[in-house]
């Protein structure tokens, strides 16, 4: 039977996919986030014409009952003011049933960053005797010398590297590209990678322009990624919770710390926003206290 509801959604996610060329992660994400309340609809007997202020509300109560975060019904509703907002612009509804519901508030969450100190003891944990070891010291020696996401890390090429100037080529959010400069050490160690372990790797497996490699010659998953960098993170005896962004994070931290201008680090992460990039300056400020309160008279 046909469904109009769920063919505006696959119609709001084609505008996503060809028109805003949004990455696959990116509309994966409204398309949970969305098929989720058409469902929740579906099963109250309601439609997206009929529902209002009050479905809505309904809907929040139903995810906070289901135990979601703030942070996650907050994205749910801001899925669904986009999806509102093409559908009027698309003259399939008028009005705003979002408009008028209260998101929950959310407390800034400043993120981990390691000191540069046990960014040492991280980059240094690698067993660079072995051709993995080699591998994981050049991948993060990349991610923290570039503070690339991990989606952008994982899915270098090759051809993506320039070794002589220093400088790798991302294809970042939105599919916006932009050079980011890196120092000698991910040169070096990454170099050391293409020059003797990636080759062999590939010995036996199709050629693959991807530059950072499993131990069976295929390109890294985020997973795979995760447990490399857990495995380090733990044999550098550092106690804190670390993800992939933590290296981001830290990149970014350290260049505001060393007196990086804000514009600058925005360019360089690749935040179309710079109100995005302006939690750093909250990490930062965090240091600057601790600095204040361990050398100052009356800290």
């Amino acid at each position: 039977m046909p469904d109009p509801d769920r063919d505006r959604l696959e119609a709001f996610l084609d505008h996503l996919r060809v028109e805003r060329d949004l990455s696959p992660n990116t509309v994966a994400a409204y398309r949970r986030d969305l098929t989720r309340y058409l469902d929740h609809l579906a099963e109250s007997g309601d439609s997206l014409a009929a529902a209002g202020r009050e479905a809505l509300e309904a809907y929040v109560r139903h995810l906070r009952g289901l135990g979601r975060s703030p942070r996650t019904i907050s994205r749910a509703l801001s899925a669904l003011r986009t999806f509102h907002r093409f559908l009027r612009t698309e003259g399939e509804m008028e009005g705003d049933p979002v408009r008028d519901v209260d998101r929950p508030r959310l407390w800034k969450k400043l993120p981990v960053v390691l000191d540069v100190i046990e960014i040492e003891r991280l980059l240094s944990a690698p067993d660079t005797t072995k051709d993995l070891g080699i591998r994981d010291r050049a991948l993060l020696e990349v991610a923290y010398g570039a503070g690339l996401r991990v989606s952008e890390l994982i899915g270098l090429r090759r051809q993506d590297v320039d070794l002589t100037e220093r400088l790798v080529r991302v294809l970042g959010k939105g599919r916006k590209e932009r050079l980011v400069p890196f120092g000698r050490p991910a040169a070096e160690w990454t170099r050391r990678w293409l020059e003797g372990p990636r080759p062999r790797l590939l010995e036996r497996r199709p050629a693959t322009d991807i530059l950072f490699l499993n131990a069976r010659g295929s390109g890294l998953s985020r997973m795979g990624f995760w447990k490399i960098l857990r495995g380090h993170v733990e044999t550098a005896g550092i106690c804190r919770h670390c993800s992939p962004h933590t290296l981001r994070h830290s990149f970014a931290t350290h260049l505001l710390e060393g007196g990086a201008d804000l514009r600058v680090v925005q360019e360089l992460l690749g935040h179309a926003d710079i109100a995005t990039t302006q939690i750093y300056t909250q990490v930062d400020r965090s240091y600057l206290k601790d600095i204040h309160r361990t050398y100052h008279p009356r800290g």
